[in-house]
Formats: C-alpha cells, sequence, structure tokens
C-alpha cells in the first residue's frame, strides 16, 4: 500500500474513532465503543505502514494536524460545536503547515 495512502485512511480511522468515543458516552453503548477500538485499532495499524516509508517527524506532523482539522470539523458539523473565525484560521495555518511539510519534509528521509 502507498504510505501516503496508509497515512490518510489512518486518520480517517482515528477521526471517526475520536467522533465515537464522544457517542460512545464513556465506553456505555456497545457500537460506538466497537468503533472507537477498531477504529483506533485500524489507525495505528495504517500508520504503522505509512512509517515504512515516510519519516516519524513528517507523519506525526501530518497525522496530527489534520486530524485536528477533521475532528474540528467532524464536532461542527455532527455534534453542533461552534467554531469561529480564529478557530478557522488557525485550522487554515495547520493546513499550510501540512503543505509545506509534504513538500519539504522528506528531504530528512
Amino acid at each position: 500500500m502507498n504510505a501516503n495512502v496508509a497515512l490518510l485512511l489512518a486518520i480517517a480511522a482515528e477521526v471517526l474513532a475520536t467522533s465515537s468515543l464522544k457517542a460512545s458516552h464513556g465506553f456505555s453503548r456497545p457500537l460506538p465503543s466497537l468503533v472507537v477500538v477498531l477504529g483506533y485499532a485500524s489507525a495505528f495499524y495504517l500508520m504503522s505502514i505509512s512509517l515504512q516509508r515516510l519519516p516519524l517527524a513528517l507523519v506525526y506532523a501530518i497525522w496530527s494536524g489534520v486530524g485536528l482539522v477533521g475532528i474540528s470539523l467532524v464536532g461542527w458539523l455532527i455534534y453542533g460545536q461552534r467554531l469561529n473565525g480564529a478557530t478557522f484560521l488557525g485550522m487554515g495555518l495547520i493546513g499550510a503547515g501540512v503543505v509545506v511539510l509534504q513538500l519539504y519534509g522528506r528531504n530528512g528521509h
């Protein structure tokens, strides 16, 4: 599997798992709790695949940045959490950072 694809799938699995963590209500609901466990297991497995070809710092920066933006958007769209202009500015800066890392972060590998 391509390392970039594995990383994107890992991020998607982590965002799904984190969203389900809120829905699990402290692991008291079986289905969301199962999604949490399977989602995180899948996320870490897929992340380990991406680490076979990509540098750790690059993978973790992209993982955390894109994951943060993803879960913020899920919180806004699904859970009705409010995001303000500063939040969107911050997410845009994170996105710009991810682009810079993708373009220039592979030099150390």
